[in-house]
């Protein structure tokens, strides 16, 4: 039995050390250790909850809209305060094209690389490739002139030495198996994604002020005024150059993206049985279609043991189902609760315990939620099935076109327990963000249309009674349910939790030694080389992980980049 330890993993947002044992080239067992401790809710207490969300954003440079979207939709709940249409509105545009951004740039540029060997394609044939692209899509940068420049660009990286951004790469690992062909059609799309990324963060940027860490939030709406004779709030004229990108995003995502990790999945078949760990599936609802938030656009729920047929739909924020499920242990985790068992978030304590890694004790900086008690998966693939389980169209009809493509390429039928696998995240990942793209157009005309009846509304100013509330805000996020917990008392923050996605899949044993999602979806994984643990980075960054959100501290005592270890 040989012990590797990998630490940090790259290419996500944070640190993360994984270990695993394998023996007979298989994972027989995995921890999942985060190695940042999280302090955000200490800095909270005691400040004005109007605050809250300018600072949570702080909580992470990717995951920033996410968190201020959460904060404002907690405080909201705890006041029981409506959101103008118009805001609402604004804020699901933000949230939308901060998902597509989000979703484009994990398939390309932080896990494409585990799967296509970009030195192999120099060996590719260029005319083959742009027949190969033409005959799976209409995208026009599929051509021969746009695949022989992309290799032309490759000679010059290896030629002079420098691949740059495809430094450190395991090329020519037994693992890999797309042909020299596809290989240089992924990464000419991996290069194309660079651009098209920036259609969507600019989205962000007109209407949140700037992008990373919006500025046009405010408990009780937003602060973009509405008008069309002025040029120095939110315009048509405005709306409409955000239309245009919303056209250029849905056209790359459909053509392009969706097409990706069909064929990818389809060349990676074998990938299907691996990585499925936890399948009982968490989200809930999001894109708030009512002041309330009682009407969504889309579904969220819960699924039990991978049985679509189980699926219970969560119904808004104020639903006791959600509110009353969540839990977090810190038996594995590096805090202290005392005597206490698992807390709710509205009781929940930050209460740092530092003891070292220990395999069989504390090993982690991430608390291990559970929901009524049982360990949850969260994000794309939780979104997908759910969605698809409460019978939502787009959903049914693009997970059905992925998987149709699926099956074309490899000859085989491929339905849709395939999802529950390491490739099948990619996929749903890919599924929900054609949804969310398709959503992204919707709303805009949803927010022209209102304007067009004379409605610039954007803000219900709030107000804070005396004595006790308690609210919860949610946000089905890219990597998942997010939810903000805050106990407010005569105006000022008296508790505040974050319960974000990369806790619930990231996260150690629990309360029962349960292995939390990571760890489970690692078991039985092959590992070729015990040098090269690519197979174990495959799995992990299928999630997405986003340490920096479940942990914010370094330890400046330890100054080493990367390690791997056979033991």
């Amino acid at each position: 039995m040989a012990r590797i330890t990998i630490d940090p993993i790259t290419r996500i947002e944070g640190h993360l050390r994984i270990d695993v044992d394998v023996d007979g080239g298989r994972v027989k067992k995995a921890w999942s250790s985060g190695q940042m401790f999280r302090g955000i809710e200490l800095i909270l207490q005691g400040r004005d909850p109007r605050d809250a969300w300018t600072i949570t954003q702080r909580i992470c440079g990717v995951c920033t809209t996410v968190h201020a979207i959460a904060s404002v939709r907690a405080v909201e709940n705890a006041l029981q305060l409506e959101v103008p249409l118009n805001a609402q509105y604004i804020r699901n545009l933000i949230i939308l094209a901060h998902a597509v951004h989000d979703h484009i740039v994990h398939f390309y540029h932080l896990s494409a690389l585990d799967w296509v060997d970009v030195t192999s394609a120099l060996k590719a044939d260029p005319d083959k490739t742009a027949s190969l692209a033409e005959s799976l899509s209409s995208w026009h940068l599929n051509g021969k002139h746009e695949m022989k420049a992309v290799q032309e660009r490759l000679k010059n990286f290896v030629g002079g030495g420098q691949l740059g951004i495809f430094t450190n790469g395991y090329w020519g690992h037994p693992a890999m198996k797309l042909s020299p062909e596809v290989n240089l059609l992924a990464t000419a799309h991996y290069l194309q994604a660079l651009d098209i990324q920036r259609k969507a963060n600019k989205i962000v940027s007109i209407l949140g002020s700037k992008t990373p860490h919006i500025q046009n939030l405010a408990v009780g709406g937003v602060a973009n005024p509405i008008a069309t004779d002025s040029q120095s709030v939110l315009t048509v004229e405005r709306l409409m150059a955000v239309k245009g990108w919303i056209d250029e995003l849905a056209d790359f995502v459909k053509n392009v993206y969706l097409i990706d990790v069909a064929a990818v999945g389809a060349f990676y078949a074998d990938w299907t049985k691996y990585g499925k760990g936890v399948t009982n599936y968490l989200c809930v609802p999001d894109i708030p279609m009512d002041t309330k938030g009682t009407q969504f656009a889309l579904p969220g729920g819960y699924i039990e043991g991978g049985d679509i047929s189980k699926f219970k739909p969560i119904k808004g924020f104020n639903d006791e189902y959600w509110a009353k499920g969540v839990e977090e242990s810190v038996k594995h985790s590096w805090y202290d609760y005392g005597e206490k068992k698992p807390l709710h978030p509205y009781a929940g304590e930050t209460k740092p315990n530092y003891t070292d890694f220990q395999a069989d004790g504390k090993y982690s900086w991430l608390k291990s939620p559970t929901f009524y008690g049982k360990v949850a998966q969260v994000g794309p693939l939780a979104n997908v099935l759910c969605m698809y389980a409460a019978g939502h169209e787009p959903t049914k009809k693009y997970a059905t076109l992925a998987l149709d493509t699926v099956s074309a390429l490899a000859k085989t039928k491929v339905g849709i327990d395939a999802l529950h696998s390491t490739i099948g995240r990619h996929a749903a990942r890919a599924v929900r963000c054609a949804v969310m793209v398709d959503m992204l157009g919707e709303q805009w005309t949803a927010l022209v249309n209102n304007m067009a009846k004379g409605d610039t509304k954007t803000f219900n100013r709030p107000v804070f009674p005396k004595g006790e509330q308690m609210g919860v805000g949610y946000h089905e996020a890219p990597r998942g349910v997010l939810s903000h917990w805050v106990v407010i008392d005569n105006g000022k923050i008296k508790n505040y939790q974050c319960v974000v996605p990369s806790t619930w899949n990231a996260c150690p044993r629990n309360e029962k030694d349960e292995p939390g999602p990571y760890e489970a979806s690692l078991l039985d994984n092959p590992i070729a080389n015990p040098e090269q643990p690519l197979e174990v980075l495959r799995t992990i960054h299928s999630f997405d992980p986003c340490i920096a959100c479940a942990i914010h501290l370094t330890d400046e005592e330890n100054d080493q980049v990367v390690t791997v270890k056979v033991v």
